[in-house]
């Protein structure tokens, strides 16, 4: 069997190898070990320690290695075989392992619900300790790289990265929405807390970085989060609501099933309605499903729709009869289904019968004791000028057929005689 004078390690090839064991064991004394800068040699004889050796060229004997002696009995001075592994641990610095931690549920403050998260980034180690890390970690293989550096520890360090990011969130309640604002911050505490776990392998925790922190998109389940979050996002920004987008999602699909044949007649229909009941700004009007209590409104002073009038011009809104409870526009005087008198509610404008005494729908009462108005029917204030309900100009200059006094319009009786009006 040969023995081995000359012991050195070059690395070839693009991946990284922490650790790597010369293949020949048979060695002398007299033997040339040459270690290269960012590398440290190990050797170990029957369980034990031989040396360490730095960067540079070293002569092996018993003179720098007196533990052969004990060893072996290997006398002072010549040229003298023994037994033993030579080790080249690589201490180069690395900045390039990937990592990704997936299945991270975590109770959300902003949603105050629960979020499956994933979480990814880059950190880099290097070998402090030659001897802690080449017992702890490689043992018994004859390289040691990169890949089985990640593969060995994954479960440990997966389990920390998880566990402390979801104490991060809950000790400072910081919200999805915000998380990226805060990885630089969230970087440096992991390195903190993950530092003592390499180190305990002889390992040197270099940089720590978070890069992302999203939904996990995996699952069925994170896809409904990630959809309905952005749902919410579209919602804020264009300022309609949940209940708005579902109506419309309903009458597009009608529209779509009538324009292919496949929705008839009451797919059109329903379509037409709710989309015809849409208001300005977004707001549903009289569309499908409008309630009786949602009419127009007047102000206070019954001078007209609060917010909707001005002068004679009137918005047009469905209001329900109160005889036939049909719909139709509150700019007929008369319901055009049984032709029975529109008489409106002073406040909401809703239709009442001619001898109701309140609004069925908000409670104002309708007899005043007042006149009302000889083209819509319905209540003139005392002294006004102008119907508040179709505008049309009350007539004045009445007098009284007994005394010839000027009689005005809220009067039933005339104040001077007592005459009736």
């Amino acid at each position: 069997m040969a023995i081995i004078d000359l012991v050195r390690w070059s690395p070839q090839g693009s991946k990284t190898i922490y650790a790597w064991r010369f293949p020949e064991t048979n060695l002398s004394t007299l033997m040339q070990l040459i270690v290269q800068e960012s590398q440290e040699a190990v050797l170990f004889s029957k369980g034990q320690i031989v040396g360490k050796f730095g960067p540079g060229k070293h002569t092996l004997n018993t003179e720098n290695l007196p533990i052969l002696r004990n060893l072996f009995g290997i006398p002072f001075g010549g040229k003298n075989p023994f037994t033993a592994e030579v080790w080249f641990v690589n201490k180069i610095q690395t900045f390039s392992i990937d990592w990704a931690v997936s299945k991270m549920p975590i109770h959300d403050p902003d949603y105050n619900t629960q979020l499956p998260l994933v979480a990814g980034g880059r950190y880099g180690l290097k070998v402090n300790d030659a001897e802690k890390f080449l017992i702890k970690s490689v043992g018994t293989k004859t390289e040691f790289t990169q890949d089985d550096l990640t593969n060995q520890f994954f479960g440990e360090f997966s389990t920390k990265v998880k566990s402390q990011i979801a104490q991060y969130v809950i000790k400072h309640k910081v919200g999805f929405k915000y998380l990226s604002a805060y990885l630089d911050e969230l970087s440096e505490y992991l390195k903190s807390v993950l530092n003592p776990f390499w180190d305990n392998l002889g390992l040197d925790l270099l940089q720590f970085n978070i890069t992302t922190i999203d939904i996990d998109k995996s699952t069925e389940e994170g896809r409904k989060v990630a959809e309905a979050i952005a749902t919410q996002a579209s919602m804020s920004i264009t300022g309609h609501t949940w209940q708005q987008e579902q109506m419309f999602n309903t009458a597009n699909n009608a529209v779509d099933g009538f324009g292919n044949g496949n929705g008839g007649l009451i797919g059109g229909l329903l379509a037409m309605n709710m989309m015809g009941g849409m208001g300005s700004g977004g707001t549903v009007g009289g569309g499908m499903m409008q309630p009786q209590f949602n009419q127009p409104t007047f102000d206070g002073n019954n001078q007209g729709f609060q917010g909707q009038l001005t002068g004679q011009e009137q918005q047009v809104k469905m209001v329900y009869c109160s005889n036939c409870a049909k719909k139709f526009p509150n700019t007929t005087r008369f319901c055009p289904h049984c032709g029975d008198p529109y008489n409106p509610c002073p406040k909401c404008g809703t239709d009442n019968d001619q001898n109701a005494r309140r609004c069925v729908s908000c409670g104002t009462p309708l007899q005043s004791g007042g006149v009302n108005c000889q083209q819509c029917n319905a209540p003139l204030a005392a002294g006004a000028t102008f119907c508040g309900n179709c505008g049309k100009q009350v007539q004045s200059g009445d007098t009284c057929s007994r005394c010839g006094t000027t009689l005005p319009p809220s009067v039933k009786f005339c104040p001077k005689c007592g005459n009736k009006r």
